[in-house]
């Protein structure tokens, strides 16, 4: 950076100070703050909150030794300098991905092998400051761009198979906050890059005001995400009860239950029921119920769905016949859905067409058959002895 003092140094030190203030503000209300600001009626998972202070603290501290190194040394060959780069590099990514693992509530994937991929870069960083004669800041720069690259090609497909987990287990919980949070924590990790990629005064600037919305959304994230941890079965995947080809004499006794539990007592219409609730409401391990609806060509996401879409059809013609107002937010929140998103795309995928067109072509044929009526009541009249 330039030594000169100008208005953009001055504004870039301002920003700067206040990037420090608010990182520390948030560590510290997500570590010792007890209530929540955001959705207090949310409760969400403890260790997401705690992963997240921690990648506030380091990004407070980040801003910490930068500033005073810059202050006080500037020196780019230094030993403290390399000491700075390897710590960074150390500490930022595996906070990075711990707190985008939470958020996806993941427990299974270790984080031991971005520490494995990030060794090279500490590694390099501090011979560079030993061996000043030889280049290693461009491979290093390059390497830990490939490194981004693949982190965020990893992180995509994590995502994708979180989807398909929570569609699995979750009938009417969209999944596009994920896709939030993975867009929120990469964008973290490139406003960082860019710190370490650029010496300009206007880039710091540009990356610092960003920085504060993308801190924001964080914390919006942080506090508005459900806890799935007690409907999560992955803990116990590997000790998963598997059904044999002589136990499928209990596939019937499932079906009856179902019918008795679930589709009689309307269960499916309670927003936010979840695989293992289910299972527990029929006396069923929720691991031979998964598998009984594999042996039936569905899952519990369409089950559910199916028993809910059909609900919304046999009211929506209820509500017609008796020529009551229809709306149809209200219909499908009623039918089990907080999310009317939800509801339209599994509306669309069994009905073959949206709602709004699908409604169109019922009012129309309520028309018709009205019309089709007072005809055959007119023809009907005309015929009667006078």
């Amino acid at each position: 950076m330039p030594e000169q003092i100008t208005p953009l140094s001055i504004l870039y030190l301002l920003l700067h100070g206040a990037g420090t203030a608010v990182s520390v503000v948030l560590f510290l209300y997500l570590l010792l703050c007890r209530g929540k600001a955001i959705a207090p009626g949310i409760t969400p998972p403890a260790r997401l909150r705690h992963w997240a202070a921690a990648l506030f603290c380091i990004m407070a501290m980040a801003h910490i030794w930068w500033m005073l190194f810059y202050t006080y040394s500037n020196d780019t060959h230094s030993v403290v300098y390399g000491l700075l780069v390897a710590t960074d590099c150390m500490a930022l990514p595996p906070v990075f991905v711990g707190t985008l693992l939470n958020m996806l509530q993941d427990r299974r994937r270790p984080l031991w092998p971005i520490v494995v991929a990030m060794t090279p870069c500490a590694v390099v960083a501090v011979l560079q400051t030993a061996l000043p004669s030889i280049d290693l800041t461009t491979p290093n720069m390059i390497y830990g761009l490939i490194l981004a690259v693949a982190f965020i090609i990893y992180m995509v497909v994590a995502v994708r198979q979180y989807g398909r987990w929570l569609r699995d287990n979750y009938a009417d919980l969209e999944h596009k906050e994920m896709w939030l949070s993975l867009t929120l924590l990469i964008s973290l990790m490139l406003l960082l890059l860019s710190f370490e990629y650029t010496d300009s005064y206007v880039m710091s600037i540009i990356a610092h005001l960003t920085g504060f919305p993308l801190a924001g959304l964080l914390l919006w994230r942080v506090e508005t995400l459900k806890d799935l941890s007690t409907d999560n079965p992955a803990d116990e995947t590997d000790h998963a009860p598997t059904l044999l080809r002589g136990e499928w004499s209990e596939v019937s006794h499932i079906a009856i239950l179902l019918a008795n539990h679930c589709e009689d007592t309307q269960l499916y219409l309670q927003q936010d029921l979840t695989l293992s609730q289910l299972s527990a409401a029929i006396g069923v391990n929720h691991y031979y119920l998964s598998q009984y609806f594999a042996s039936q060509g569905t899952s519990y996401y369409s089950y559910i769905h199916d028993l809910r879409v059909r609900h919304f059809v046999a009211r929506y013609r209820e509500l017609a016949a008796a020529h009551q107002p229809i709306v149809a937010r209200k219909l499908a929140q009623e039918s089990g859905y907080h999310s009317y998103s939800t509801f339209s795309t599994a509306f669309k995928q069994r009905m073959q067409k949206s709602v709004a067109a699908w409604m169109r072509e019922e009012v129309l044929h309520e028309k018709l058959s009205c019309s089709s009526l007072k005809k055959n009541t007119r023809i009907s009249s005309s015929l009667k002895p006078r």
